[in-house]
């Protein structure tokens, strides 16, 4: 990822609409799974902020790693009950430097987009690696190459997925999918005028969408995402959206059985 963006994530990662729904959309799927006191890695962790939120939420032990040094002196500075994380790596997801069957718990947010297409398939084998037999994946990623936009040029993002490449992917790396759905569906129409007509008719040039606005406005665009949290954590979903994610089981039995 562009190291510029860092800055822009760490003002604005606890309170920006888009990071707010998107955290309280993956609680409420998270929040079902009994994981109590899991060692989890975080693949491509930013700014430490979710494996943070984690920690605190969930009891998990979280080790965050990024291939960033900008992202990790971020992370350094995030700390719950005055501990600190054990451990901040600097590593790359595809050759991850742990062994094998380490952790119970895989988070990866919207990092194999920065992947080259086709070398997705090497990430999502090393997820499969350090996790243990019935370890859990929980994987989000840009969808659909459409809503690419000025944005996805800034952070250099490189490939966004549909909900059937990314299954296969996941499948053909040893795991056993629980649940996909697309999010950030309600502001579809919104993205789509934006990306597709707006940006190009005014010659936007690369620029990150994690700015400062009013806070009326930021308001209203998290409304649709609390919604979409609300209808996921009921057991729904959507057949199209601006992000997909994924739930697996790496192949074999659970943990502890």
């Amino acid at each position: 990822m562009n190291p510029a963006e860092f800055d822009n994530i760490a003002r604005a990662e606890r309170d920006f609409w888009w990071y707010r729904g998107m955290r309280e959309i993956l609680f409420r799927v998270l929040d079902g799974i009994e994981l109590a006191g899991a060692s989890a890695l975080e693949a491509g962790c930013g700014t430490g902020y979710l494996s943070k939120s984690l920690e605190e939420r969930y009891g998990w032990r979280m080790t965050p790693l990024d291939l960033g040094r900008e992202g990790l002196e971020y992370a350094r500075g995030y700390g719950l009950s005055r501990q600190g994380f054990s451990r901040l790596v600097q590593g790359d997801v595809t050759a991850l430097p742990f062994t094998d069957e380490t952790f119970d718990a895989l988070v990866s947010m919207e990092v194999i987009v920065h992947l080259p297409r086709g070398e997705e398939g090497r990430a999502l084998s090393e997820f499969a690696r350090v996790l243990k037999p019935g370890g859990l994946l929980v994987l989000r990623v840009s969808a659909l190459d459409t809503l690419r936009s000025r944005h996805s040029e800034f952070v250099q993002e490189r490939q966004r997925f549909t909900r059937a490449r990314l299954r296969q992917a996941v499948e053909l790396a040893g795991f056993e999918v629980q649940r996909e759905t697309y999010l950030n569906a309600l502001l579809l129409p919104v993205a789509l005028f934006k990306f597709r007509v707006w940006e190009p008719l005014t010659r936007a040039p690369a620029a990150s969408g994690v700015a400062a606005m009013p806070g009326w406005l930021d308001r209203l665009l998290y409304l649709p995402l609390r919604a979409e949290a609300a209808w996921i954590g009921h057991g729904g979903g959507f057949p199209v959206g601006q992000s997909l994610l994924v739930l697996g089981r790496k192949r074999g039995s659970k943990p502890g059985n």
